[in-house]
């Protein structure tokens, strides 16, 4: 079982793909840390010895920032931007897309799924007889 960053990352995968379960590391990086430590994208995690494993810690820990230092600071940034009020943090706030998306039709990922139409909710009205 091998941990990294505080992950625990699946044995039965290619070294180049588990190592994208940790937060911060992409396909990218993870080729590039593997030919840094010096170790074949083809292995699998399972098959790494004590010494592999020892270095890629190594280099992942010292280098980069993953997992909860790279959540802090991107959780700090936004809150910034909420305290300063500017543009971007008002769009967090309220909870609405921040990059200049379209907002009348297409945002119900932000928003998530409500819809706000008239006679959405409204009560059905009584069937004559």
């Amino acid at each position: 079982m091998a941990r990294i960053g505080g992950v625990t990352i699946p044995k039965e995968k290619r070294v180049v793909i588990a190592l994208t379960y940790i937060y911060g590391i992409g396909s990218e990086l993870s080729k590039k840390i593997l030919k840094e430590a010096g170790i074949e994208e083809s292995k699998r995690t399972e098959k790494l010895n004590d010494e592999e494993l020892k270095n890629l810690r190594e280099i992942i820990e010292k280098k980069y920032k993953i997992e909860g230092e790279l959540r802090r600071e991107r959780r700090e940034a936004v809150d910034r931007l909420k305290r300063i009020e500017c543009y971007r943090g008002v769009r967090h706030k309220r909870g609405l897309p921040v990059r200049g998306q379209n907002t009348r039709t297409n945002n119900r990922t932000v928003r998530g799924n409500v819809r706000r139409i008239a006679g959405s909710g409204r009560k059905a009205a009584p069937s004559p007889k």
